[in-house]
């Protein structure tokens, strides 16, 4: 009996070890299932939240630009706000000089800009993503950034505005390159920063063996 107790010991101890290899195993299986998940498909959830906060960086480039370009033109610096908020208040805004009333408005234009920017990130994930496609990139956000333009001014503006509010000031007060510009320079921002919304899986670091 005395003799069968180191073999009952050494038993014992080889279960544990075992047991203890397979415990790893299994740890080192659910690290790498982990670690190598990717998307069934095209990732679009994360284009589209990416992209709301990327067109915040586009929008506010563009409001920019207009205001650069206001001030060398001699007029008000949010000039594009003041037109931009005769859609919801007419006329009357082309007047406004209150700082709270052009904050709202530039917060309206950004917020546009969130709205637009997943457009754009989801059209250039799917049709340009990976390393080396910039001019694809910005050929496409060039395409993209015309229609959207055109589509918004005459295929939509140029008659709910009157319908609305009896006025197109929008169509009429924003010359066709500037609004046109306006938009480019949105749809090349959009191009220049769609890495930062790459999506690229994590690999979480492990210990070594």
């Amino acid at each position: 009996m005395i003799a069968n107790e180191p073999a009952s010991l050494e038993d014992q101890v080889a279960e544990v070890r075992q047991r203890l290899a397979e415990l790893e195993s299994e740890l080192a299986s659910e690290r790498s299932s982990t670690s190598r998940w990717q998307p069934a498909g095209f990732y679009l959830d994360y284009y589209a939240t990416a992209g709301f906060f990327l067109g915040m960086i586009a929008a506010l480039t563009s409001l920019v630009l207009n205001v650069v370009g206001s001030s060398l033109f001699d007029k008000h610096p949010l000039r594009i706000i003041q037109v931009y908020l005769t859609f919801p208040l007419g006329e009357d805004a082309l007047a406004l000089d209150s700082g709270l009333a052009l904050a709202v408005g530039c917060c309206l234009y950004i917020g546009t800009g969130m709205l637009l920017g997943i457009v754009f990130q989801v059209v250039l994930g799917r049709f340009a993503a990976g390393p080396g496609r910039v001019v694809r990139r910005l050929v496409i956000a060039s395409v993209l950034a015309v229609a959207v333009w055109l589509v918004a001014f005459y295929g939509i503006l140029s008659w709910l505005q009157p319908l609305l509010f009896d006025g197109a000031w929008i169509v009429e007060l924003v010359p066709w390159y500037v609004g046109m510009l306006t938009h480019l320079v949105f749809g090349w921002t959009m191009a220049l920063v769609f890495p930062l919304g790459m999506y690229g899986s994590f690999t979480p670091q492990t210990e070594s063996e």
